[in-house]
């Protein structure tokens, strides 16, 4: 499992694990019934501290994107396919949420980030 910490960033570090073994499980990077590294071998690799790792795992945990077996670890949840799109979907919608507010910010217009989106899009086809 390769994650990216950033001391730069904004976001906690409990959150830039969770949001990336997040990601990896919406991907298909890492499949249901997966095995997740230790709490404390993830804080080892990671260079964080344990309490970081665990936090991360509780709140994964808790989204239903992880189960826990106490002495067996820690493992990808099973989800069924139309969860995992809704789940993708919201991960989208809040991405443009951010994108609006920081083209508000900047006085970008509707029609100019509709077009900005048009162009992105149709790149990629």
């Amino acid at each position: 499992m390769n994650i990216n910490l950033s001391n730069s960033s904004q976001e906690p570090i409990y959150m830039q694990v969770k949001d990336q073994i997040k990601q990896s499980i919406l991907r298909g990077e890492l499949q249901e019934g997966e095995s997740l590294p230790s709490m404390r071998r993830l804080a080892q690799d990671l260079r964080i501290s344990v309490i970081t790792t665990k936090r991360a795992y509780e709140e994964l945990e808790r989204e239903g994107f992880i189960t826990s077996i106490v002495g067996k670890g820690s493992f990808v949840a099973g989800q069924s396919n139309d969860l995992i799109h809704e789940k993708r979907l919201k991960m989208i919608e809040e991405s443009l949420a951010s994108v609006v507010a920081e083209s508000k910010n900047l006085n970008i217009s509707y029609q100019q980030l509709e077009e900005l989106l048009r162009m992105l899009y149709e790149e990629e086809e």
